[in-house]
């Protein structure tokens, strides 16, 4: 049975930039939901509850026709989520990314300000609800964004940075302006998780 995880830190760790309220629905309410209806799915397959969500997802070109759609979308949610949670930290503790993700961000975008352009206008860009991603292919640094609750692993790229444009992420405080949560977004990114994912990906 997949769990919820906790989140490492308060729900208020984030504000002003996520707000309280908007933290424990987007935790305890959507998340948890994701979880239940995977756990749902995989009844019956004991095999696949072994594996990881990321595992699951990785391999998902073979498993059963059945389960696709509900892994797809609620294995994905599930992943998606628990990256997300991780790559925040509270705005005071969020500094610029250093070490290998600061050169390959270098090396890949031209600079910092590049690579912040490209990331925001392609999560802004995403029609409907999705996610914007900071993706490793063959040991090289991709932006992309995916629908609903797509994930990165089922084309086989690692993702080690996600924004979640859903508006239950950001529509309490932001309404409408998705360009405005984007923004601040990048005040509290956990550059350090960021580098430490990066890392493990290519070593």
């Amino acid at each position: 049975m997949y769990t919820l995880p906790k989140l490492p830190y308060d729900y208020k760790a984030l504000e002003p930039v996520i707000d309280e309220e908007t933290m424990k629905i987007h935790h305890d309410k959507h998340h948890q939901k994701y979880i239940d209806k995977l756990n749902d799915a995989l009844d019956g397959h004991d095999d696949l509850k072994e594996k990881s969500v990321e595992e699951l997802l990785q391999d998902f070109k073979n498993l059963p026709d059945e389960i696709k759609n509900a892994v797809r979308n609620h294995g994905g949610g599930h992943a998606n989520h628990s990256l997300f949670w991780t790559i925040l930290q509270a705005p005071s503790e969020s500094n610029g990314p250093s070490g290998k993700i600061a050169d390959l961000i270098d090396e890949t975008f031209g600079s910092f300000a590049d690579f912040k352009t490209k990331f925001t206008e392609s999560a802004a860009g995403q029609f409907g609800s999705g996610w914007g991603w900071l993706t490793v292919s063959g040991g090289k640094l991709e932006i992309s964004s995916t629908p609903n609750q797509d994930s990165p692993l089922v084309a086989g790229q690692t993702p080690i940075l996600g924004v979640d444009v859903w508006e239950h992420a950001y529509y309490l405080k932001y309404q409408n302006k998705r360009p405005d949560y984007l923004e601040n977004f990048f005040q509290v990114i956990n550059w350090t998780e960021v580098n430490r994912r990066l890392e493990e990906v290519l070593a």
